[in-house]
């Protein structure tokens, strides 16, 4: 199991990566839509801040390993959407 720091980088190594890109196409990309653009930059940083402060306050009543497991599966796959819209 990761700790908690190493988590926390995980995440906003991966957000800033997705932020990084969805800027750059924002700026440098042809026939893209200024607001569908600022709304997917607002998700990232959202996303971002959600999923750092779970992981300091995990859900009580639920295991420590499975709700840091379901919190990196959930992460995973809201990553992989927003990657998925950066693409489209």
């Amino acid at each position: 199991m990761m700790n908690k720091r190493t988590l926390k980088k995980s995440i906003n190594t991966i957000c800033d990566q997705l932020f990084a890109n969805a800027v750059a196409l924002s700026l440098y990309g042809s026939n893209r839509n200024q607001e569908n653009d600022e709304a997917l930059i607002e998700s990232i940083l959202k996303m971002r801040e959600d999923y750092v402060s779970r992981i300091s306050h995990p859900e009580p009543g639920m295991k420590k390993q499975e709700f840091y497991k379901d919190l990196r599966e959930k992460f995973i796959s809201r990553a992989q959407e927003l990657a998925d819209q950066l693409s489209a």
